[in-house]
């Protein structure tokens, strides 16, 4: 987690920042993902959880072609989906958000 905060790329798509870094490690599937909503914009814990929880959603509808395409490169990488809005989004944007970097991490 520390390698990728420190060495990872990073771009960012309204609301969700995405730092991802590909790596040799040997896991059972292309990609491993972690969400964050930080508690300095949410101080209320179901609010943090309610945002992880919509992006979480958005990235497991949305990772088999993520996964086709990571396997199809021969890839393994491991990413962070941060949540930097200052209020709460609705799902559609968040998902949409998390299919931009997806997409843009594949190529």
């Amino acid at each position: 987690m520390e390698f990728l905060f420190n060495k990872g790329n990073s771009f960012t798509n309204y609301p969700v920042k995405c730092m991802f870094i590909e790596t040799q490690t040997k896991f059972p599937f292309p990609a491993q993902a972690m969400f964050v909503a930080p508690k300095r914009n949410f101080k209320k814990s179901p609010d943090r959880n309610t945002l992880k929880r919509r992006m979480r959603e958005a990235y497991r509808l949305n990772k088999h072609l993520f996964y086709e395409a990571l396997n199809a490169q021969n890839k393994k990488i491991v990413l962070a989906f941060i949540y930097i809005g200052k209020k709460e989004e609705e799902y559609a944007v968040i998902e949409n958000a998390v299919m931009k970097s997806l997409k843009k991490i594949a190529e």
